[in-house]
């Protein structure tokens, strides 16, 4: 039976000194939630010589990976006493990305190197024996009931917590004039799952993200009237779109009347059934308390030194799976080896006043560079400047990213990068042999 409520985890003021390099140490390591970077997370720290309990909320593995019809009993999110459902999978999910590029960076470990999965049923799972040992959900959570045993654990342990990021739980909704006073139904797409409950009505779709796209279009199959509206829609791109009956963009809602009309910008305006906000998730760590030295601020999470440590509390306390637009296995692996070096005394971080010094300048740079502060995870091509990733893997994530601008509708099923794929099975096949060979040597 999965536990409910949980005290907030407090962090004590006084923490160790974090330790100098020689010798390495194996520690007793916390790892926050069993989702994909959970799992990944809880690998890395075990390979490192750690020993690692995985704390989980719900009562199986995978977070948000792990498809389920079940819906919270608030369908916009905004109440506090609300069921919370962890999965924000809808039945048509596809990935956006091939399958190659999220394998693993130093195993390559991949089920098949293929273009794309769908959600519908589908779960992370931990295959590594020694995920499922350390993932002890209900039990850890029990643990943690109280308050002064959290402190005790923490101080017994001298535990080191990395908290993994649950992103997909807590909806953003859209500032718009008047909306608690529109008279008609709303959700967050955290709720969606199939477009049935959507048919014949007029639907309005707050977003222009992927899910936004992919949910239009899903729910248009069914739907009497599609209007997507999202701030970077201009005028000129307004009106109905090429091969839908039912589907018009507009752009962004200028405000809603209590007799039920959606107005946009453009003066335009409709009196459709729901309002669906496909406009993403907050940073909410509900367990984590700090007094006040990590903080989100416009979904900024900080400070911490390359998305992962906070300055003062590093190494003791890390983040991992911060960054968004992001090829996400790959980068939860690396985070995690970094951290779990550190703990172990295997590699140095800089002084604090060295990483708060980084923080400030990268925050400086956005700020004059224009970038808004909840963008400040944003990664995107980035990524690609990471040293450990190999010239296939960049080069399927930038003919991704081109794909699908030159095709929209149907990027997932016609790509014209077959000699990356090629390059990334002939990548993993030296690696397998690679292992094989090494286990023959040894044994």
């Amino acid at each position: 039976m999965p536990i409910t409520t949980m005290q907030h985890l407090h962090m004590p003021m006084h923490m160790p000194v974090p330790p100098a390099l020689h010798p390495l140490t194996s520690r007793h390591v916390v790892v926050i939630c069993a989702g994909a970077s959970g799992l990944v997370a809880a690998r890395e720290i075990r390979r490192e010589g750690h020993s690692v309990v995985v704390f989980e909320h719900g009562d199986q593995v995978s977070g948000t990976w792990a498809y389920t019809d079940k819906v919270e009993s608030d369908p916009m999110g905004l109440d506090t006493n609300r069921t919370t459902v962890h999965s924000s999978l809808y039945r048509s999910l596809r990935t956006t990305s091939p399958e190659s590029p999220w394998a693993s960076v130093t195993t390559h470990s991949s089920p098949n190197p293929t273009r794309t999965e769908t959600g519908d049923d589908s779960r992370v799972t931990g295959r590594s024996s020694c995920i499922y040992k350390t993932s002890q959900a209900n039990s850890g959570l029990a643990k943690m009931k109280q308050q002064q045993q959290q402190q005790d654990m923490w101080m017994r342990y001298s535990m080191p917590l990395l908290y993994v990021t649950a992103t997909n739980t807590q909806p953003r909704i859209a500032e718009i004039l008047r909306l608690n006073e529109w008279p008609g139904k709303q959700m967050h797409s955290h709720n969606y799952r199939v477009p049935d409950p959507f048919r014949d009505q007029a639907v309005v779709l707050i977003g222009s993200s992927t899910s936004a796209i992919d949910i239009s279009r899903d729910i248009a199959r069914v739907a009497k009237e599609v209007h997507v509206a999202a701030r970077s829609f201009a005028v000129e791109t307004s009106g109905k779109q090429p091969g839908y009956a039912n589907m018009w963009f507009h752009p962004m809602i200028e405000r809603v009347c209590e007799d039920g009309t959606v107005v946009f910008q453009d003066g335009s305006f409709i009196l459709p059934d729901i309002i669906l906000h496909c406009t993403g998730y907050k940073y909410h760590f509900p367990f984590l308390e700090t007094n006040g030295i990590v903080a989100v601020d416009d979904n900024r999470v900080g400070p911490l030194y390359k998305h992962i440590f906070p300055p003062i509390l590093a190494p003791w306390l890390s983040f991992v799976g911060i960054p968004w637009q992001v090829v996400t296995f790959p980068m939860f692996e690396l985070q995690s080896k970094w951290i779990a070096g550190t703990l172990s005394n295997r590699f140095a971080l800089p002084s604090q006043e060295k990483m708060m010094e980084d923080v400030e300048a990268f925050y400086s740079s956005l700020e004059a560079s224009g970038v808004p502060k909840r963008y400040t995870h944003n990664m995107g091509n980035s990524q690609c400047e990471c040293p450990a990733f190999e010239e296939w893997r960049i080069g399927m994530y930038n003919a991704n990213n081109k794909n699908r601008r030159a095709r929209p509708e149907s990027f997932r099923d016609e790509w014209e990068d077959h000699h990356l794929v090629l390059q990334a099975y002939d990548d993993f096949i030296k690696y397998t042999s690679h292992q094989v060979s090494g286990q023959c040597v040894s044994h």
